[in-house]
């Protein structure tokens, strides 16, 4: 059965250098919390991998190819920057690696429309990761609007980050609230979201989400946030047809057990979970075109 990881993140090597320097250069103060933490120990929360890193991982887990995706970043030329790395980084392996584009509304309208061309011209197949909550720009956003409806027209999913509310405090941690994915969704029919990180387990707890169906999630960070129950409950509640897997690499997913980020672990509890293989690749495969 096919394993595509549709959600995994990768920086140029020069941000590994020094990723805090980097993130103040750029003003990228969320990007820096989130991604610069170290644990009690003093283990970084997550190391930041260079691409043959990433394939290597990829082989060694059985993971046929891996969609990147762009980050929440607070500043466009950040986007563009990303954009134009995903690009090459598509170009040199378009066997292994597929990829989404990463946009800001304060770019403008003109400059978003070009950008989100662009991307696709160069093979990018969606957009996101996204987070309206973490970029500081309001849900009703003309220009974050105008991308929304332009990503349905283009064919291009649309990824969300989403945390979930029941979930323990962290630094950089933020609410998205259920009722702004509701009415995205319910706004912009015509384009396809894909809510990270089960979704933050909202549709278990609201049933309006069930009525969205252009609504899928990815399984991102769920051995951080979840115990491994939640493939069956998760598949169960939101029909496994709606499920993408995705590890949300370089998090370090099981970091009592592994020193540095891996996959292996991640692809093994999937596959022992009895998940079908509309989950494992299937659905990735069909909705991006993979």
């Amino acid at each position: 059965m096919r394993l595509i990881d549709a959600h995994v993140h990768l920086y140029p090597a020069e941000v590994d250098c020094d990723p805090a320097a980097w993130a103040e250069a750029r003003g990228e103060r969320h990007w820096a919390v989130l991604c610069t933490r170290k644990r009690r120990d003093g283990r970084p929360v997550q190391t930041l991998p260079t691409l043959p890193t990433l394939l290597a991982a990829m082989d060694i887990a059985g993971i046929e190819r891996a969609v990147l995706l762009g980050w929440y970043w607070e500043n466009p030329d950040t986007c563009f920057a990303q954009n134009r790395f995903y690009a090459d980084c598509v170009r040199a392996h378009p066997d292994r690696l597929s990829a989404f584009a990463t946009l800001h509304p304060r770019a403008g309208a003109e400059a978003m429309r070009a950008e989100l061309r662009r991307a696709q011209a160069e093979g990018l197949i969606g957009v996101g990761e996204l987070s309206p909550h973490s970029q500081r720009h309001a849900i009703d956003d003309p220009v974050f609007r105008e991308m929304l409806g332009l990503a349905g027209e283009l064919g291009l999913p649309v990824n969300l980050h989403v945390t979930d509310p029941d979930s323990r405090p962290f630094p950089g941690r933020i609410e998205t609230p259920a009722d702004d994915f509701i009415q995205l969704a319910r706004a912009f029919p015509g384009t396809t979201f894909i809510l990270a990180h089960w979704g933050g387990l909202h549709p278990l707890r609201d049933a309006r989400f069930a009525t969205l169906n252009n609504v899928y999630y990815d399984t991102a960070a769920s051995p951080l946030l979840y115990d491994a129950s939640v493939w069956t409950r998760g598949t169960t509640a939101l029909g496994a047809s709606r499920v993408l897997f995705g590890s949300d690499y370089p998090l370090n997913l099981y970091p009592k057990l592994d020193e540095v980020p891996g996959l292996v672990r991640l692809a093994n509890e999937v596959r022992a979970s009895g998940v079908s293989a509309a989950v494992l690749g299937e659905n990735a495969a069909r909705l991006l075109g993979i």
